[in-house]
């Protein structure tokens, strides 16, 4: 089957492209993409040639994992369900989150994509009367919710949010839905700002915010929250944790040699610290993470900065990767939406 694609042919490219998918079979559903929801960090690593799959890094000896079509998020209407499909019909508006594509150096994955074919288990019907946007990065969104929920936190506690990416407002956002005052830690004031609503926030300097929080923070520090891939924010922010606190690790490490488990976590194990590692997805989180944007718990439209028809893919990515204006959420308006508007 004939789609379109935004391949990454190679490090640092970018095109737009026709590509081939699998024929759909009897489980599976092809989509009309209306919006695909960049992930910054993820896609940008695998862009760099940073990642392998997943959260494994690249290393050397290992294939160079071009070309790929990224992306995992995406929201569009059924265009055509197989013979043992039973929950979806033609027209709804579903979430899609990978597909099958053919002829990439891995096959299974692809987000930014259509039309796409998925298999029914990777899909998700979207609630009725809300703008569809809204949840075109909900994977992303998950994660920044498993962040805020993976502690068991107490109303009037304190967070700290060691970034001010996507996950890292997420998270916030989760953290003050459940009563906890949080602070969030950044170095771009744009993106503070917006978190500043929802709570305090610092530019993190050369010493990660650590002075700016312990001046403000109102009690021992109960969850820290690392999307930015620095193991030293760990480290610089035991003095201000809670015994028994909790640290949630969302961000990104590359390689940096031989690690010694017991080492590493030995200056953490005596205040007792327990870490949650949060990048995953599970189709409850998924669900219940749809239900809070529904209802307006989770803000998603009010972290998008900009859209870009899928067609000038490569000029979104240039301005994600040199930031030559403040950017956070990034979205691909597919021609589905431009035809049905």
């Amino acid at each position: 089957m004939e789609s379109h694609a935004v391949v990454f042919p190679g490090p640092n490219q970018v095109v737009f492209q026709k590509i081939t998918c699998p024929d759909p079979g009897p489980e599976d559903v092809v989509i009309d993409v209306h919006h695909s929801w960049i992930s910054n960090g993820t896609e940008g690593s695998f862009l760099r040639g940073e990642r392998l799959e997943g959260d494994v890094a690249w290393k050397p000896g290992h294939p160079s994992p071009f070309p790929m079509v990224a992306g995992y998020q995406k929201v569009g209407r059924v265009r055509w369900v197989g013979a043992a499909v039973k929950k979806y019909a033609i027209g709804d508006w579903i979430f899609g989150s990978m597909s099958r594509v053919c002829g990439m150096f891995e096959n299974r994955y692809a987000g930014h994509v259509s039309p796409a074919v998925c298999g029914e288990g990777a899909l998700m019907p979207l609630p009725a009367g809300c703008d569809p946007v809204a949840f075109a990065g909900l994977v992303l969104t998950q994660v920044g919710y498993n962040c805020g929920t993976r502690s068991p936190v107490k109303p009037g506690q304190v967070a700290v949010i060691m970034g001010d990416g996507l996950v890292g407002q997420w998270a916030g956002q989760t953290l003050v839905q459940l009563g906890v005052k949080v602070a969030m830690i950044g170095r771009h004031p744009d993106r503070l700002a917006r978190f500043a609503k929802h709570g305090a926030t610092f530019l993190s300097g050369t010493d990660n915010g650590l002075a700016a929080v312990r001046a403000w923070a109102p009690g021992p520090v109960q969850v820290l929250v690392e999307s930015v891939g620095s193991a030293q924010a760990m480290r610089d922010y035991l003095p201000l944790l809670a015994r028994d606190a909790h640290i949630a690790v969302a961000g990104f490490y590359k390689p940096a040699g031989a690690v010694n488990l017991q080492d590493a976590l030995q200056e953490f194990r005596n205040s007792e610290i327990s870490f949650d590692l949060v990048s995953g997805a599970t189709l409850p989180r998924l669900e219940e993470t749809m239900r809070w944007i529904a209802a307006g718990k989770l803000d998603t439209l009010g972290l998008l900065t900009h859209r870009f028809p899928v067609e000038r893919a490569a000029e979104a990515w240039a301005l994600i990767e040199s930031k030559r204006e403040p950017v956070l959420g990034v979205v691909f308006d597919w021609p589905a939406a431009r035809t049905t508007a």
